[in-house]
């Protein structure tokens, strides 16, 4: 978190984890060390980016012919930073860098990876300027949320189940949608990390059925803001795993994520609802295509794609 060795993922383990994806029929992102080649100063990571190690290990993927979805720049280091920081010019000109690398690389083959960034807590006028300066060389802007504070926290079910205090996340998700909207970009809103209660959530909370009610909120919160992909911290790991850390059994919000990914469609509808703020209402069109082409008889302006 404060800084960085040289420690090493084995060219050998990276083999074995692309049979595994294969057979699992995953879609990789990997998160690439932005830290590399600068130095921290009171919490400050400065310098350009050494991307000597990133450059290798894309070609070397590249070469072995392994699927990778998309490739992300860092992680919490955007804003405020966790531990340290990078400015957005600073950031933004690391990430053209990358995009170059995978340009060169993939030999401007088509589908390319997407090129990602900046993984971290979303800050308006850092993100606002990040975009600006990266042009057409971003495809996606990533955020991270734990909107419900630490694991620790004794009062997290009275979060869960208060919709005033998860409204709260509306505004960031509304924020980003309106940068996007108004810099041009082509770029689109992900949440790249998201596990509701951070280090590692809470016991009897995070891993039992009361956090769906958090879990679902967000999925159909931020889709409605048009975010096209969420992405839950994490499978297996913590509290706030979607499996049993010891037997792999399913907790509750597997099925609350199998079941969104089942169900609901990339159409979002706009819809309103009068009743009590306690009960969530959201609709997507089905995935099934029949479901969808009654759907395009809806007008236009009420609907958004999302994944």
């Amino acid at each position: 978190m404060f800084g960085f060795t040289q420690g090493c993922l084995p060219m050998p383990r990276w083999d074995e984890l692309n049979t595994f994806f294969e057979k699992a029929g995953a879609k990789i992102i990997f998160g690439l060390n932005a830290l590399n080649g600068r130095t921290i100063k009171s919490g400050k990571a400065v310098g350009p980016w050494n991307y000597t190690n990133a450059e290798s290990f894309i070609r070397y993927t590249v070469g072995k012919k392994y699927t990778i979805h998309g490739w992300e720049l860092g992680n919490e280091l955007s804003g405020s930073g966790v531990g340290t920081k990078i400015d957005a010019g600073q950031y933004a000109s690391d990430l053209v860098s990358l995009r170059n690398i995978v340009d060169n690389a993939y030999n401007h083959g088509k589908p390319e990876p997407l090129v990602i960034a900046p993984g971290g807590f979303f800050d308006a006028n850092w993100v606002k300027e990040f975009i600006s300066k990266t042009g057409k060389a971003l495809d996606v802007v990533t955020h991270h949320i734990y909107n419900l504070g630490p694991g620790v926290d004794e009062h997290l079910v009275e979060k869960i189940l208060n919709p005033s205090y998860l409204d709260g996340e509306k505004s960031t998700f509304s924020a980003l949608q309106n940068l996007i909207q108004s810099s041009g970009t082509s770029a689109t809103a992900w949440v790249g990390e998201s596990g509701g209660a951070y280090n590692s959530g809470h016991h009897l909370v995070s891993d039992a059925f009361i956090y769906s009610f958090w879990y679902l909120d967000q999925l159909g919160m931020s889709a409605s803001y048009d975010t096209k992909t969420y992405c839950r911290q994490s499978l297996i790991g913590g509290n706030y795993g979607l499996l049993n850390t010891t037997n792999f059994q399913p907790n509750p919000d597997y099925y609350s994520a199998l079941l969104w990914h089942r169900l609901m469609g990339r159409l979002v509808l706009s819809i309103t609802f009068s009743g009590t703020n306690k009960i969530r209402a959201y609709a997507h069109c089905a995935k099934q295509s029949v479901s969808l082409i009654s759907c395009h008889n809806f007008n236009k302006s009420s609907i958004r794609e999302s994944i």
